[in-house]
């Protein structure tokens, strides 16, 4: 085995960490028989439970309050508009629509680290860490921490915040091209929505869409209603799925990407992050996850710049499936490039010039020693070092057991692989076998400070923590 570095750091799930989002009844009917409940609420009642709410939540009194009046313009509709509402009764009508969501009371797990955008320190590298948090109902979200790592390798990570803020959606223009495009490659661009997005301008906001879609649906005669709505809530569906959320708060781990589309409704999973450097020098973050809905896993990509505002889109193309795609952190020979996992068992490599679209993939490595005779795939994005990029990898052997491992890819040439370990470099002990998922070690991304790798990696699917290697010694035992 090659020798590592374990630190004493460990990253928990807590369930006092929560989210305060809104509340959506189960029904209509519900949302008018609390309203009639409200406002048959006597206004001393109403102070009383007030009183108590904001001596319970670990927030601001005016970021409450804010939270509260956010919820309530949610249903305000649904308020008839000869009744005169008080600022007092449009919080504790928020606050009745308002929930709290323990985004990991019941695992954290999957790390991925990158630099931090903003490095003002001499000597310490910040980073950001993202990790997959499940909390009830089995809904995973992206959550972030941040941390610094010295000179001599101490790391040290920054308490986080026991209260998390829902982002807002923001105001999306969509290029009319670019989605027609999209619209093509899932195979939902009729006669019938080519003709609905053609009536839209070059760059179009949702509710223009809504507006196009009301008009092709009051005006038509021909088609049948089954057939209409079908075709149009694809076209309407493939929108929802393509976003921006912004955060208002300045603390990173105050900040967690809750599902927002319905392609995410059962979660968002295993966001590999990266830090990509364009042609002409300037950085963006993406990241890769599973969106998840109950039923399909579709991979979508996240971009942003700051980590406080996040574009969220579709990825599409013959090649976009499955789990566990991560992109180079460069264009190679002109190219975005992406490793990916199109057959369930095996690594693959894909190439495009549209980071949004993916057809051209071929086999990378397939499953070979005995610790990964089940089936490999990527634990995060190639880390470019002199000698080619590093890839670490996952391998699943029997009784399901998940150990890491590493990879060398040409530099120029990354199809090629010029180096492999055949033993794991991580794999669980007798004292790390239990946990929310047994016999698993696993990350979602490493992160290369000169030659030493940090590799941020969970056991069990409950506790994360670090490991230091020489990327040295990586290099001499793959060559061996």
């Amino acid at each position: 085995m090659i020798p590592v570095k374990k630190l004493p750091i460990k990253i928990v799930p807590s369930s006092t960490r929560t989210l305060i989002r809104p509340f959506v009844p189960g029904s209509s009917s519900q949302v008018e028989h609390i309203l009639f409940r409200v406002f048959s609420t006597p206004p001393e009642e109403r102070q009383k439970v007030m009183r108590n709410i904001y001596e319970r939540l670990e927030l601001p009194d005016e970021d409450i309050r804010s939270i509260f009046l956010r919820h309530f313009e949610n249903i305000s509709s649904r308020i008839p508009s000869n009744i005169e509402i008080t600022h007092e009764q449009k919080e504790f009508i928020g606050a009745c629509f308002t929930q709290q969501y323990s985004l990991e009371s019941t695992a954290l797990f999957n790390p991925s680290i990158v630099p931090h955008p903003v490095q003002d320190k001499e000597g310490i590298t910040r980073f950001i860490i993202s990790l997959r948090a499940i909390g009830e109902g089995h809904i995973s979200s992206i959550t972030f921490m941040e941390g610094e790592i010295d000179a001599s390798f101490r790391i040290i990570l920054q308490e986080n915040s026991p209260v998390i803020y829902e982002s807002q959606r923001k105001a999306h223009l969509y290029e009319r091209d670019l989605f027609i495009r999209k619209s093509n490659e899932l195979g939902i661009l009729s006669d019938l929505n080519n003709s609905l997005l053609k009536r839209l301008p070059d760059h179009f906001t949702f509710d223009e869409l809504e507006r196009a879609i009301n008009k092709i649906r009051n005006s038509n005669v021909l088609i049948s209603n089954t057939e209409l709505e079908r075709g149009l809530n694809s076209v309407r569906m493939l929108a929802l799925s393509n976003f921006i959320l912004n955060f208002s708060t300045d603390t990173i781990s105050e900040r967690a990407i809750y599902p927002a589309s319905p392609s995410q409704s059962n979660g968002l999973e295993d966001a590999r992050f990266v830090k990509f450097t364009e042609d002409d020098g300037s950085t963006i973050y993406y990241a890769t996850f599973t969106a998840y809905d109950g039923k399909t896993v579709m991979p979508e990509l996240l971009e942003t710049y700051d980590f406080k505002e996040f574009k969220v889109s579709t990825l599409n193309g013959s090649a976009a499936k499955n789990k566990g795609m991560a992109l180079f952190p460069r264009k190679v020979n002109g190219n975005y490039m992406m490793l990916g996992r199109q057959d369930n068992e095996s690594l693959y490599i894909m190439s495009s010039d549209n980071p949004y679209f993916w057809h051209d993939y071929q086999p990378l490595v397939k499953p070979t020693f005995n610790w990964e005779l089940i089936q490999i795939g990527n634990c995060g994005s190639p880390i470019e070092i002199d000698e080619g990029w590093l890839v670490i990898t996952h391998g699943v052997g029997p009784v399901r057991t998940y150990s890491l491992g590493v990879i060398l890819l040409d530099k120029d040439e990354p199809w090629r692989v010029i180096g492999r370990l055949k033993e794991p470099l991580l794999e669980p002990t007798k004292e790390e076998r239990f946990g929310y998922v047994p016999n698993v070690l696993y990350t979602c991304g490493a992160m290369a400070i000169g030659r030493t790798l940090v590799l941020p990696y969970t056991i069990g699917d409950v506790v994360t923590t670090f490991t230091l290697v020489s990327i040295d010694e990586l290099v001499r035992r793959m060559s061996e």
